[in-house]
């Protein structure tokens, strides 16, 4: 029986690459994202690298479209292996404008948006008795960042989600894996100009993420020199030398 992988934000960066890896394997491959040009440019490169997938054009904040989208996933041909929580935006708070939109618009596309994905696959996991779900946080989520707060906040969120979901359905066999990236190659990355230490390409980040999610891993952090370093500073240090460091 074809394995299935069902990945959002699967139009560009760490979610396109996952489609390829698991393209190579032959996996059916649930693309998901709002760029419909995009996701057909990767649907095609996956049938050519020896997959198959499916596109569906959805925004992963709105329910009812994740619900329709991912019971048509569930009910094609194959088994479900593992799904990928990994749509995501990351933008500054602009706390001085006195208003919230900015900051609501990244709440919700960060945390909405993984409860819209993940839940509707865990009646089917439950009753196969395994499942293997995939969230994408960030090493951003050890520390409420000055003026990304909301990002850092949500990618939190998800990561203290993977704690609970593991707890309330392991003996359902399901695991749920909390990816920690430090800065990855990627189109929100690749246009900052702010310091990026550690950088990896997206190739050696889906590489490992893979590895970690097949592995059942709980929390994920990476690369090594983040996990080393970078997360001890983030989660011990005192507030004014995070303002020295503009972290």
């Amino acid at each position: 029986m074809k394995k299935k992988i069902f990945i959002t934000g699967a139009s560009s960066g760490i979610g396109e690459y996952l489609a390829y890896a698991y393209a190579k394997k032959g996996y059916f491959i649930g693309l998901a994202a709002r760029r419909e040009d995009k996701l057909i440019q990767v649907a095609s490169k996956c049938f050519e690298l020896g997959g198959e997938a499916k596109c569906y054009t959805l925004d992963v904040t709105n329910n009812e479209s994740c619900q329709m989208n991912i019971d048509d996933f569930i009910s094609l041909p194959g088994e479900i292996d593992t799904i990928y929580a990994n749509a995501g935006v990351g933008a500054p708070d602009q706390l001085n404008t006195g208003d919230s939109t900015a900051m609501n618009r990244i709440l919700l596309t960060n945390i909405m948006g993984v409860t819209n994905t993940v839940l509707p696959f865990i009646p089917y996991f439950k009753s196969n008795k395994k499942g293997k779900v995939a969230v994408i946080s960030s090493v951003a989520s050890f520390r409420g960042l000055a003026h990304h707060s909301a990002y850092s906040g949500s990618k939190a969120a998800v990561r203290n989600f993977c704690q609970g979901w593991n707890n309330a359905l392991h003996k359902y066999n399901i695991s749920f894996s909390a990816i920690c990236p430090g800065f990855v190659s990627s189109e929100m990355t690749d246009n900052q100009d702010n310091p990026q230490p550690f950088k990896i390409s997206t190739n050696i980040a889906v590489d490992k993420i893979i590895k970690a999610v097949e592995n059942r891993k709980k929390v994920y952090i990476f690369p090594w020199q983040v996990k080393l370093f970078i997360i001890p500073i983030m989660k011990w240090a005192p507030d004014w030398l995070t303002r020295l460091l503009k972290i």
